[in-house]
């Protein structure tokens, strides 16, 4: 099979063939359809965050494809079914976060395309019990997103306590802005998107955001207490600046959610303003088994859209450049088929 591999931080991946790896009994072997390119992964490929993945590894943590292999203990899924890999590639099933809706936070989580080989590449292996299967009539292409991008900002939302009549701020109309624009609106809340690219400002309109502010331009926390304030801030663009635009942004009582994960990202809060305003500055990480089957189920009722552009993975250096360059309209995903 064809893979995508990091073997040095400093060094472009590499197109290698390899050999199709064997399942073992509580995994499944799937055959990749769809692998999409998250910001994530390209932190991954270089080595950007304090806990670095060991090279070689094949990154990619929003893989879509058919099951044509699976282990002996394996109940969840049948050979056959087209399913999603995503970030969370397994947890210990057993802690305190796991046993309460909190996977994610689990800390013998492994992760796809991080702590285990991912989805850019022909075949893939993946836990059978963590693997979320993808509804018929839903575009593996479309999936493919939604297995990252679209569970991480629809917890995000969820975390915001969004709902009708609150205002939510999505910052950041890409990948995931443009997802998390649509679940905030789906949960009935008026919508402020904020963009540096006059693309992205034309596609926030398109999606049907309330008000939209050009940062470049606008003071971002005065427009936004212009309208009242927000109740909640989505912070999805790679910025310290966007982070504290966001969070000046909050009306009393709001909530600042943190998403975006730059390199070097910090955010600087007063206390003094904190506490007398009631802010709260809360972390979301992706989502559960469970949310991504809400987000898929969405998704076949026709609630979303997918804003995408399909790719090569022989191109994978050039996609890497191509989004650090912010000349991609919203997400990019491989096509193996």
């Amino acid at each position: 099979m064809k893979a995508a591999v990091v073997r040095d931080f400093t060094a472009p991946l590499t197109i290698e063939d390899r050999p199709v790896p064997e399942p073992a009994p509580h995994q499944v072997l799937v055959r990749i359809e769809a692998s999409g390119l998250c910001h994530t992964d390209i932190h991954a490929a270089r080595g950007d965050w304090p806990v670095k993945p060991s090279p070689p590894f094949v990154p990619g943590h929003e893989g879509v494809g058919v099951v044509e292999r699976a282990g002996a203990l394996v109940r969840h899924v049948q050979v056959g079914d087209r399913v999603a890999i995503p970030w969370l590639a397994d947890a210990c099933g057993r802690c305190d976060h796991c046993v309460t809706g909190w996977e994610t936070l689990c800390l013998q989580q492994h992760n796809s395309g991080y702590s285990v080989d991912g989805a850019y590449a022909q075949y893939a292996l993946a836990h059978g019990d963590y693997v979320v299967p993808v509804p018929d009539g839903v575009d593996p292409m479309d999936a493919a997103p939604l297995s990252c991008a679209g569970v991480t900002t629809y917890k995000a939302v969820k975390v915001a306590d969004a709902g009708p009549g609150s205002r939510v701020l999505v910052s950041g109309i890409g990948g995931l802005g443009h997802l998390a624009l649509q679940y905030a609106r789906i949960l009935g809340a008026e919508t402020v998107a904020v963009d540096v690219t006059d693309a992205k400002l034309e596609l926030a309109r398109e999606l049907g955001a309330d008000h939209v502010i050009d940062a470049r331009r606008q003071d971002v926390a005065a427009e936004v207490q212009k309208l009242g304030g927000a109740d909640a801030a989505i912070s999805l663009a790679v910025s310290n600046e966007s982070f504290a635009a966001a969070y000046a942004a909050l009306r009393r009582g709001g909530t600042l959610v943190l998403v975006a994960l730059p390199a070097d990202g910090e955010l600087e809060i007063p206390v003094f303003d904190t506490v007398l305003n009631g802010t709260k500055v809360v972390g979301s990480i992706v989502g559960t088994r469970q949310d991504l089957a809400e987000v898929f189920r969405l998704h076949a009722l026709g609630r979303t859209r997918v804003i995408r552009e399909t790719r090569r993975l022989e191109d994978v250096n050039t996609c890497f450049d191509q989004v650090l360059a912010g000349e991609v309209s919203a997400r990019l995903v491989f096509d193996l088929r």
